[in-house]
C-alpha cells in the first residue's frame, strides 16, 4: 500500500470544551499526564491540527491563543516572535469578536489556521451573518478596537466571506 503523502493527509480536527486540553502534547490517547511532562510542556509535531472548534465562552479566545501559537511553532519554526505575537493577537480579536457578536449560548465557533514562512492565515467561522463593523471606541468598555487592530496589522489582508450556515472572517499575517 503506498504511503500517503502529507499534503493529502486529513488534518486531526480539535473539539475543544476546556481550554486545558490543549495540553495534549504531554498526555496520551487517555488524557493522563505522561509521567515527567510539565503542565505547559509541547511536543514539537509537523502535524499539529489546523483546525480547532471552540465553545461559545468568554475562556475560549484563550483556548485559540494557545492553538495559534503552538500551530505556528510547528510549521514555520523559524517565525520571529514578533510574527507570532501579530497571530496571536489577531486570532484573539477575530476570536472575540466572533464570541461577542456571532455566538449565541451553545453555539460554537471554528478556527482554522495555515501557514508557511511567507504569511500565516487566520479564519475564524461562526454562526450569524452579519458582517463585522467599526465600532466606536470605549475605553471603560475595553472595546471598539478589533478592525483598527486588523487594519493595522494585516493591510489589505483580511476580509468576510459568507459560509452555509454563517461567516468567516479571515486575517493574513505577512511573515517577518
Amino acid at each position: 500500500m503506498p504511503e500517503e503523502s502529507s499534503r493529502t493527509k486529513q488534518r486531526e480536527v480539535y473539539h475543544v470544551p476546556d481550554p486545558g486540553v490543549l495540553e495534549r502534547g504531554a498526555q496520551g490517547k487517555s488524557g493522563q499526564r505522561r509521567r515527567g511532562t510539565s503542565p505547559g510542556s509541547r511536543v514539537p509535531r509537523d502535524d499539529a491540527p489546523s483546525v480547532l472548534l471552540l465553545e461559545s465562552e468568554p475562556r475560549s479566545a484563550k483556548a485559540a491563543r494557545e492553538f495559534v501559537r503552538e500551530y505556528v511553532g510547528c510549521h514555520v519554526p523559524d517565525a520571529s516572535p514578533d510574527h507570532v505575537e501579530s497571530v496571536v493577537l489577531v486570532t484573539s480579536e477575530l476570536v472575540t469578536n466572533a464570541l461577542r457578536y456571532g455566538t449565541e449560548p451553545g453555539d460554537s465557533v471554528r478556527v482554522r489556521i495555515d501557514a508557511d514562512g511567507a504569511r500565516t492565515r487566520i479564519e475564524v467561522q461562526d454562526p450569524v451573518r452579519r458582517r463585522p463593523r467599526p465600532r466606536p471606541e470605549s475605553r471603560e468598555r475595553d472595546r471598539g478596537r478589533g478592525l483598527i487592530i486588523l487594519d493595522h496589522l494585516c493591510p489589505d489582508a483580511w476580509g468576510v466571506d459568507d459560509i452555509p450556515f454563517g461567516k468567516s472572517v479571515w486575517a493574513e499575517v505577512k511573515g517577518t
